[in-house]
């Protein structure tokens, strides 16, 4: 193995041309660098296009176990010292089995304890990190000392103390990947050893040359290989929306089911339930879904989020329909808003009941009902709308289905030329699980059709005109977006709080945020009114909304609304 490893150069602070101590057992890549007074322990794997500097600060020690994975850089200043735990002075100290990932940049003065995970592209930098802790992607640590057994999320900005001793702590499924990465990595290495040795690569070469691939023929070369996985890749047929709202699922600690049915079945809501998914790995998950999909091909599929805590479902989505060809282009089977909005052309072929409402209301109704909610309805005229201020529909106090879509449709009716949502309350929780809009001006529920009507490409196309004309106005009169608020609605539903961060441009080219004014209420137009006032505030500057999960103490949402200029 041909290690680039070199002794420190001469410079005014150090003359000691201290090398590189590397144990036999370690694997180096002959791509990495290696310069100065660092010490390696037993089984670390070094991967390439990795620069372990101890040239200005120095040294560094690397603990038995550990991987330093492609594109890591350790660099240390002269005067940054930390204790590491034989009570010796380094520049950098990075203990056992830690997995430091891809492109990560650890700068000392730094301690990285035992068991840590370190996620790509992030940064530690004059840190101290316990035993344990596990920082995703795209993270910054500096200036801090984080407990043992802490979670830093992903894109997280920790340089104050305070911020450290908030951090949520790591939970079972964090520590069992952050195990899974390590033994990875130590199988990694000793493959590499492997390769490099004669005596143990020649019987794996022999033994391959021997097995014939999938077609018989022995083929095992990797143009045969790259076809399967690409053949492997084209059978999953979930598009990247879901894909992303699977991973959001689990982040936030639910599981994940299926449902199917045919055309009767979905009419009267009877799903039958497809086989449990008991994987929380979004890899098993993505693939349990897929082969769902393609052996109930021409029926309904719907994703299903569980609270295995609350014993209840968080999320029911329509992810296939008949007639429909999964793809795999990237665009959304169904998404969350396209199946809000996709009334007036999904279901052309469906037929209308005589309330007027659409078929795939009613079946929504139908579900809510079989799930014990309540329902109820809110309206409001463009100008409530864009100001949030939906007026409340009077009560219906059935969960009898075709009751309530009696009062539903006396709603629409009563209601013509205006907003009208349909809301469905949890009474337990007393908090609502569902907003969601089935009215819009423009719309004409009839009795005796569906807003999908056969002239459903006419219908669409004008409740676009009405959508996009609301949306120029809205913009005229409040700074938020309506997708923005469609966002809001969401957090909110879902029982988080929400909140704002401002920052400048020197600033936000840091990630440097600082907090707005804290928004306490949990009512949507009280939230709203805040935001618009952190908005107004900082007019020229860069704005984003966060969504809280104040339960496990993390955010659920970063996103930006508004930018200078």
């Amino acid at each position: 193995m041909a290690v680039q490893s070199n002794a420190a150069p001469p410079t005014p602070w150090s003359k000691s041309l201290a090398e590189p101590q590397i144990h036999e057992t370690a694997y180096v890549h002959s791509f990495s660098n290696i310069i100065g007074d660092v010490r390696i322990s037993e089984n670390v794997l070094i991967a390439p296009g990795t620069s372990i500097r101890a040239d200005e600060g120095g040294p560094f020690y690397i603990g038995a176990g550990t991987n330093i994975q492609d594109g890591v850089v350790i660099h240390g200043l002269d005067e940054g010292k930390v204790v590491g735990d034989n009570q010796e002075n380094y520049s950098v100290w990075i203990g056992n089995n830690a997995s430091i990932t891809h492109m990560s940049l650890i700068h000392g003065p730094a301690y990285i304890g035992d068991d840590c995970f370190i996620g790509f592209r992030s940064t530690v930098f004059n840190a101290r990190i316990g035993k344990g802790c596990i920082v995703m992607m795209h993270a910054l640590v500096q200036d801090v000392e984080i407990p043992p057994g802490k979670y830093v999320p992903s894109g997280a900005v920790i340089t104050t103390q305070q911020q450290a001793e908030r951090l949520p702590d790591v939970e079972e499924q964090d520590m069992q990947f952050a195990h899974h990465v390590a033994v990875t990595n130590e199988a990694l290495r000793s493959g590499y050893q492997c390769f490099e040795n004669n005596a143990c690569i020649t019987p794996i070469r022999n033994q391959i040359a021997q097995k014939p691939d999938f077609n018989g023929n022995g083929d095992s070369s990797p143009h045969s290989s790259q076809n399967s996985y690409s053949s492997m890749s084209s059978s999953t047929q979930l598009s990247s929306d879901i894909q992303t709202q699977v991973s959001q699922l689990l982040a936030q600690g639910y599981r994940i089911g299926a449902e199917y049915a045919d055309e009767r079945r979905f009419r009267t809501s009877s799903w039958k339930s497809a086989p449990s998914i008991h994987s929380d790995r979004k890899s098993a998950v993505i693939a349990a879904l897929s082969d769902c999909l393609a052996e109930h091909e021409g029926e309904y599929v719907r994703l299903i989020g569980i609270d295995p805590k609350a014993k209840r479902r968080v999320l029911e989505e329509i992810i296939q329909k008949p007639g429909a060809k999964p793809s795999t282009t990237g665009k959304s089977a169904v998404s969350r808003s396209s199946y809000s909005s996709s009334s007036s052309s999904s279901y052309s072929s469906a037929k209308a009941s005589s309330s007027g409402l659409d078929s795939e209301v009613a079946v929504k109704v139908g579900q809510l009902l079989s799930q014990g909610y309540r329902i109820g309805a809110e309206y409001a005229d463009e100008r409530r709308f864009r100001t949030s201020s939906w007026k409340d529909a009077p009560s219906i106090h059935s969960n009898k289905k075709s009751e309530v879509i009696a009062a539903l449709s006396d709603c629409l009716a009563e209601h013509e030329g205006e907003y009208v949502r349909l809301i469905g309350i949890d009474p337990k929780a007393k908090r609502r699980i569902l907003q969601e809009i089935i009215q819009k001006p423009g719309d004409k529920p009839q009795a005796g059709a569906n807003y999908a009507s056969t002239n459903g490409a006419k219908s669409s196309s004008s409740y676009k005109r009405a959508e996009s004309s609301t949306s120029r106005t809205s913009k005229s009169n409040t700074s938020l977006s309506q997708e923005t608020v469609e966002q809001v609605r969401q957090l909110l539903s879902q029982g988080y709080k929400i909140g704002t961060e401002h920052a400048d441009k020197r600033r936000f080219r840091t990630s440097s945020w600082q907090s707005c004014s804290p928004i306490a209420s949990t009512r949507e137009s009280e939230v709203i009114e805040g935001l618009e006032d952190c908005i107004t505030s900082h007019s020229d500057e860069y704005v984003r909304l966060i969504g809280i999960d104040t339960k496990q103490k993390r955010r659920v949402l970063e996103t930006i609304i508004q930018k200078p200029n």
